[in-house]
């Protein structure tokens, strides 16, 4: 049998093991024999393409590409109740500095628990072409082992081009390369997003960033800091001068920081790296680095917050009762309150401690509203930690939309993102756009079924999978990799609690 057949077997079978399934399992969703299973993973079957994208379908992992899109689409038949549990996964947000933070190591870094999603691959294939072993292990574990001279010539500009979270990558690389270049950074599209902070910062570690023509050329004179204001209270850039502190053998003390669970989670890894780190969860953080880090660390990071917003905004759009477990509670406690103002019931477990001994976690069940919710008497609006979190905040659009009355929602942080909330009309909300940063939501709200294709933000995004759950009738949200990039088998997820979405993979 030829080598394509290999590859394709191979991959099949890596994807049926990641995902947990027997043969037996598989070849049932398959609706085919074990036998036949076993011979189409060792290459010995040819596959048609209708048998690849039954696959596809089967694994939600698109296995080849014969169109110019290759998209991945939702068939979502909307109108059905929530009910049951769900435990949440990971921070994606975390998993991504985490990813960065571990070029600081010579040693070996393990991740527990990490999420699978489009975001982390793209980091992972910018390291792996570096020459940076990564290797999953059981349990969704990663290990990763860094030489000792990267291969930078050898950078993966496509995939680094797909993610802002490269920037973070910088502060890391300073301390070894006196000069290297970093692609354009991409992700979510929101407007004009400036790296500006980035090159202020880490200027003040004699870090000199030229922008040309596709890539930031980084010149290194690398020296102590001292005492820095960051230009502004950002998560990524709050975390590329705690990178470039982290082995900086003199005090670096760092203002006007970040105090979110991303920058915190980074700071827990650095202190198992043996870096002091005082002043976590605070605006001044004092850090004193290590010149060498070589050494063997596990580390868990903990769940994440903005996946508990989405399945309570999940829940109160469908008007559904679900219990969300493992939620990190400092980091969702001014949104619970917000919505119990507006008449929604929560109830919350005794809190409990995290996988990496830090985080507070409780089980939250929230209840059916039954159309009584009601709009805020005052705008909601996002402010940095411990203020109501910013990607959080687009969750309270559909949730205004079941609500009585009329809601400002004011998204001052991203210049482009409420003029995506616009798209929530289309399945039946009624939003008005005041300015680039402003809308009026007024409901109740009755949603509409549609076809559409998701805009390239994540979580404006994941709003209209929300509506269309609570649509009586069958949608298509196609192109779904926003949403891929933050959430892992969030179909699969939603099913388990009564939904029916179908993932269908173009080929």
């Amino acid at each position: 049998m030829d080598n394509a057949n290999q590859k394709i077997g191979h991959l099949i079978a890596q994807i049926r093991q990641e995902r947990g399934l027997t043969q037996a399992e598989f070849a049932r969703k398959l609706n085919t024999s074990q036998s036949a299973v076993n011979r189409m993973e060792h290459g010995r079957q040819n596959l048609s393409l209708e048998t690849l994208g039954r696959i596809s379908d089967v694994l939600n992992k698109q296995l080849i590409s014969l169109s110019s899109s290759g998209a991945t689409n939702l068939r979502i038949e909307g109108g059905h109740e929530l009910h049951g549990e769900i435990t949440l996964k990971t921070s994606k947000n975390a998993a991504v500095g985490l990813l960065c933070a571990s070029l600081l190591n010579y040693g070996v870094t393990r991740f527990k628990a990490f999420p699978r999603i489009e975001e982390v691959y793209r980091i992972i294939e910018v390291l792996e072409s570096m020459g940076v072993s990564v290797k999953w292990l059981p349990g969704n574990d990663i290990e990763i082992r860094r030489p000792v001279k990267l291969k930078l010539d050898r950078l993966n500009a496509q995939s680094a081009r797909m993610t802002r979270s490269v920037l973070m990558m910088i502060g890391p690389m300073m301390h070894d390369e006196k000069s290297f270049k970093i692609p354009y950074a991409g992700g979510c599209k929101l407007g004009s997003r400036t790296v500006a902070p980035h090159l202020f910062a880490l200027e003040h570690f004699g870090v000199d960033i030229n922008a040309t023509t596709g890539y930031y050329h980084v010149n290194v004179k690398k020296h102590a800091a001292g005492r820095i204001t960051l230009y502004e209270p950002g998560d990524t850039v709050t975390e590329n001068a705690l990178f470039a502190a982290a082995r900086t053998p003199e005090e670096t003390i760092i203002e006007f920081a970040s105090a979110n669970y991303s920058v915190q989670e980074v700071c827990y890894f650095l202190q198992k790296l043996g870096v002091k780190v005082s002043g976590i969860g605070t605006t001044t953080m004092t850090v004193q680095g290590i010149p060498v880090i070589k050494k063997n660390v596990e580390f868990a990071p903990s769940e994440d917050p903005i996946e508990a917003m989405f399945f309570t905004a999940a829940a109160v759009t469908t008007n559904s009762k679900i219990t969300i477990k493992r939620v990190p509670i400092q980091f969702m406690s001014v949104e619970l309150l917000k919505l119990e103002k507006m008449g929604l019931k929560v109830d919350r477990t005794e809190r409990y401690k995290a996988a990496n001994g830090q985080a507070d976690l409780v089980d939250l069940t929230i209840h059916k509203h039954n159309g009584e919710l009601r709009a805020p008497t005052d705008k909601l609006h996002s402010l940095p930690f411990p203020g109501l979190n910013a990607d959080n905040l687009p969750y309270f659009v559909p949730i205004a939309a079941v609500a009585k009355g009329r809601t400002l929602i004011h998204d001052w942080m991203y210049e482009n993102r409420a003029i995506y909330y616009t798209e929530l009309t289309k399945i039946g909300s009624q939003i008005e756009l005041a300015d680039p940063h402003r809308v009026y939501v007024t409901g109740p709200s009755r949603f509409t079924v549609s076809d559409i294709v998701c805009p390239p933000a994540l979580r404006p995004a994941s709003l209209l999978l929300i509506g269309m759950l609570a649509a009586s009738g069958t949608s298509m949200l196609r192109n779904i990799y926003t949403i891929q990039r933050g959430y892992e088998d969030l179909a699969e997820r939603l099913n388990s609690l009564g939904a029916h979405i179908t993932i269908l993979h173009e080929l």
